[in-house]
This record gives structure tokens, sequence and C-alpha cells, in this order.
């Protein structure tokens, strides 16, 4: 069975082909919509809706001729129906049911943070259920305990700033550009460990809940302290290592105990900033440290993109969820815990 996946939650639209009959990915393409929101240091809603208007039809068109499939073959179609932002999800959700109709095939809406879970999946060497999950991304970062597709139970969330957000807002007080993440890991290769020692919030809370816009605010004290001329480029690299230091120290810290709390020895980490090498760097040694195993998805499926949400819409049609008639009266959730999904 050929499934169409169409993710378009926030600055990305992507659309993928998955033949889960044969379980490999046929085609995927992706357009990031980052140049065109980088001039207002964040994604801008609305141009983000318009501009997913003018891609996800090219890049249906694009991806079922790079796959040698006619329209026709696609016998369903899974689409992000939360979270995210609203407009930018009623632009996928209404071509997949528009597209669904004209097929008479089912369509299924996908949970966003489920795709990214189920990314690592997509790898030649994929976990094995179960597992605990670090999704880290702009809008979320969470632990959950994965028992199955559609079993999740949640075990810590963040209290304010997502540590994608907190990534993003330091680049903002840093005088980098959006997004953040990437701009962050680069100048904080020239900095000094221990240079700047910036605070680990929740460390020792004794849960597996997150904080970091405390951690924000200890880098805003630490740029004003070099006053009206502002921080030197190497201030500034030692700053960005400290901040990226602190988040890494914390996510790995969460994380084995999210471990040792289940009893699990598989850790799978997805979401935007699961692609930072600091962060890779730390949980795998950590990890082999306690024979235990840590999994990521490959660089591409890092960032939001159509192949996830093909792959978590075929897991599902497989493991018996229908879908509904693409005349059927559909909506998008904008705010959608994770922990709401079942089978």
């Amino acid at each position: 069975m050929l499934v169409l996946g169409i993710e378009t939650s926030c600055d990305e639209s992507g659309v993928a082909l998955y033949d889960s009959s044969e379980r490999r990915l046929l085609a995927h393409a992706l357009h990031s919509q980052i140049a065109m929101h980088q001039d207002y240091g964040g994604v801008v809603p609305e141009l983000a809706s318009r501009d997913h208007i003018r891609r996800v039809l090219p890049l249906i068109d694009d991806v079922l001729a790079k796959a040698r499939q006619p329209v026709r073959a696609i016998a369903a179609i899974g689409y992000t129906e939360g979270p995210g932002l609203a407009g930018a999800l009623l632009v996928g959700a209404g071509i997949a049911h528009g597209l669904a109709m004209s097929l008479a095939c089912p369509v299924l809406g996908i949970h966003h943070l489920e795709g990214h879970l189920l990314s690592p999946l997509l790898s030649e060497d994929p976990p094995e259920f179960p597992f605990v999950a670090l999704l880290v991304s702009g809008g979320h970062t969470q632990l959950m305990h994965v028992r199955a597709v559609g079993r999740y139970e949640l075990l810590g969330e963040t209290l304010d700033d997502a540590a994608g957000e907190a990534f993003d807002k330091t680049a903002q007080l840093l005088g980098l550009g959006y997004p953040g993440g990437p701009q962050i890991a680069r100048l904080a290769q020239s900095g000094i460990a221990g240079s700047v020692t910036l605070p680990r919030p929740m460390l020792r809370s004794g849960n597996l809940d997150f904080s970091f816009s405390g951690l924000k605010t200890a880098v805003m004290t630490a740029v004003k302290r070099h006053g009206m001329a502002g921080p030197t480029e190497k201030a500034k690299a030692d700053i960005a290592r400290g901040f990226e230091d602190a988040i890494v120290d914390v996510l790995v810290a969460k994380s084995l105990a999210a471990l040792q709390l289940t009893g699990l020895t598989r850790l799978v980490v997805a979401g935007g900033v699961g692609a930072n090498s600091r962060l890779r760097g730390a949980l795998i040694a950590a990890l082999e440290a306690r024979d235990a195993r840590v999994f990521f998805p490959e660089l591409v499926w890092c960032t939001d993109n159509g192949a996830m949400i093909a792959f978590a819409a075929a897991l599902r049609f497989e493991a018996g969820e229908k879908g509904e008639a693409g005349a059927h009266p559909f909506g998008v959730r904008p705010r959608w815990p994770l922990s709401e999904l079942s089978l």
C-alpha cells in the first residue's frame, strides 16, 4: 500500500511516499521557509501558511515523479493534524482531504510529535519497542515511555521554554540569526568550556520535568555584564559554549533518570535539537558507560519532514486504524497532547 505523507505544521513543507508492503520510503521532498523568516527572527504564521499553499501541490508532483508512480497509485494519505500553527495545519489538512476525496482513499490525521518519535524507525538499524523517547524541538521537550505504536506515557516535560526555543532566544541575545540551534552550535565550537558557567535548571528536581527560561535569563545577564559595547566575539563564543553545555547536561541527566525509572536500556532521541553534535556525543558516551544504547534519526529526519508522517500513518493503518473518507468534515488541533494518543 502506498501512503502519501504531508507535513505543514510550521515552517517546512514536507511530502513523502512510503510503501508499507515493502517497508521502504519511495521518495520525499522538502521545502524550508527559513530564509523567508530570517528577517523577522522567527516564524511569522501568516507567511508560513501562504507559503505552504504555494509549495505542497508541486512537492506532491515532485515526489510522485521521483517514485515513478501515478497519483492514482496512492492508496492512503496521512497529514499532520497537530500540534502546530493553525493556519499552516489547515493547508495540509485541506489538501489531504481534497486529494483523498478525489481518489476515494482513506485519510488519517497524524500527531506531529508521534512522527518525530517514530522517525528513528526509518533508519537501517531501528530500535525495538519498548524504549524511552527524548523529544527535543523548537516547541517541545518531553520524555516519553514508548511501549508500542500508540502506547505512550508522559514521564516529564518542560514547564516553560522548550530546549529549541531556548536556543533561538539565546541566539537572538547574542546577535545571531534564525534558527538559533545551528548558529549556537557553530559559535560554541570556538568557545572554551567552563569559562562561562550557567545554571542547570531542575537538574536535581527529583522528577523528569524541564525548565529553560531561567537559563535564557542567565544568558541575558552574562551578555549585559559586558556593558553598552556588548560582548566580544570571543566572549560570545564562550557564552554559547556555556549555554550549550548547560542544555546538554540537563538533557543527558534527565534521560538517564528516565531509563533508570523505567528499567529500559534503549533511548530514542527525536526532534531538531537531536541534530546537535555535542548532545549526540554526550548521550552516546553516557549510555555506553551504562550498557545502554541511544538511537537517533538520520539528520535529514531531525527537522520536520513528510517521511515521518507517511511512516507514522502507514504504521497506524497497519495496526488496524481505518482513517476517514476524504469528504468527511475535518479540523486541526494546534494544541494536542501526545499522551492523548491511542490505537
